[in-house]
Parts: structure tokens; C-alpha cells; sequence
């Protein structure tokens, strides 16, 4: 497999990602009194927005028809 295609393949599967997998995200709020400190943890997760995923799906396709053209 070309560079070019390889390359391709793997824009491609990170576009599907983007549009499935959530990305954490981990916030620690906390107060340091002397010694002592008082805090609390939150974690959530959120999705890339469409448009990243989309770019990254648009780039696969054209690396993959590049690829593919120079064989």
C-alpha cells in the first residue's frame, strides 16, 4: 500500500471516530487552606464538533483517490 493510500485510511478511520467516540474532559475545582485542601472533581465528555469529523472523512477520500490514481 502507497504512502499516499495509508495515509488516507487512517484520515478515514479518525473521521468515523470523531463522529462516534466522546472526548473526556476532567476539571478539578479545589481550595488550598494551609494544609488542608477542599476540592471536588468533575468529569464529563463531549463530541468533536460534525465539521471536524467531516474535514477528516473529506481528507481520507482524497488522500485515498490520490493514492490510488498515481498507482
Amino acid at each position: 500500500m502507497k504512502n499516499t493510500a495509508m495515509i488516507g485510511v487512517v484520515l478515514l478511520v479518525l473521521g468515523v471516530l470523531a463522529f462516534v467516540v466522546p472526548v473526556p474532559k476532567s476539571e478539578d475545582h479545589s481550595v488550598k487552606v494551609g494544609d488542608a485542601k477542599i476540592g471536588v472533581q468533575t468529569q464529563s465528555s463531549s463530541k468533536l464538533p460534525p465539521y471536524v469529523g467531516a474535514v477528516l472523512v473529506g481528507g481520507g477520500i482524497l488522500a485515498l483517490v490520490v493514492g490510488a490514481r498515481k498507482s
